[in-house]
């Protein structure tokens, strides 16, 4: 049987994001927030860009019929990883920004978010717009989180991370209004996966460089709480006891 890509802009591109989250993620493992919680909820944020990216492509290159098992399974697949992906920037973001007694309250009502529009995923609709509604709030809070480290002298580089959330919800606008640059070469879905790869790598070289160790930042590797982590004996677990990066 021969197999047919029916949207190749879209295909390829989602592809190429699928492989620049890998390497960013390699990449991630030789930088200073690679260690602790922080490290921990980047691994997973870009780890579920990749799967988003790869189930997606997928997709859109392979299963345009919605009547079989394989698109039944990766379409709703591709949404609760972009469910992820919201989870972990709400955990960046309070690690960046929040006490340790809050950051445990905010992960918890992040994970409790998710297992809601995980449920009503896989039970209920697969619709898109559930996606990008689940992921906005959640960019609008780790932007809030990065402008507010960047604001108090904490790297200037964060201004890095700045433009590449905002060249997000740039790319998802367009990709909204369906505007694209060829309707067969590089559509609108096309296009915002160019501008996603390219906002993932500002983001990259904003946040990598943060100094996790530096009193004078609020930001600390701080472990995962234990309902997360179970190496962890206790929520209270002290920062140096957990080194963790994935």
């Amino acid at each position: 049987m021969r197999l047919t890509m029916s949207e190749p802009d879209v295909t390829l591109t989602d592809y190429a994001v699928a492989i620049e989250a890998v390497v960013l993620l390699i990449l991630l493992r030789g930088t200073q927030v690679s260690t602790g919680a922080l490290g921990t909820w980047l691994a997973l944020f870009f780890g579920s860009i990749c799967a988003a990216s790869l189930f997606g492509g997928t997709v859109h290159g392979f299963l345009r019929d919605e009547r079989t098992l394989a698109y039944r399974i990766l379409w709703p697949a591709t949404l609760v990883a972009m469910g992820v992906t919201a989870f972990s920037m709400y955990a960046i973001g309070a690690e960046l920004t929040l006490s340790p007694e809050y950051i445990r309250w905010m992960v918890i009502a992040a994970a409790t978010q998710f297992l809601i529009y995980a449920a009503v995923i896989v039970f209920a609709r697969q619709d898109f717009w559930l996606g990008i509604a689940d992921n906005l709030p959640a960019i609008l809070f780790l932007l809030f989180a990065i402008a507010l480290k960047w604001r108090n002298g904490a790297n200037d580089d964060l201004s890095l991370a700045l433009a590449g959330l905002g060249l997000v919800l740039v790319a998802a606008a367009l990709q909204y209004l369906q505007l694209g640059i060829h309707p067969i070469y590089l559509n609108h879905n096309a296009l915002y996966h160019v501008l996603q790869g390219l906002a993932l790598f500002l983001f990259f070289l904003g946040i990598r460089s943060i100094n996790v160790n530096s009193n004078e930042q609020t930001m600390s590797s701080r472990p995962v709480p234990h309902f997360i982590d179970l190496r962890a004996s206790h929520i209270g677990t002290s920062p140096d006891s957990l080194g963790l990066s994935q």
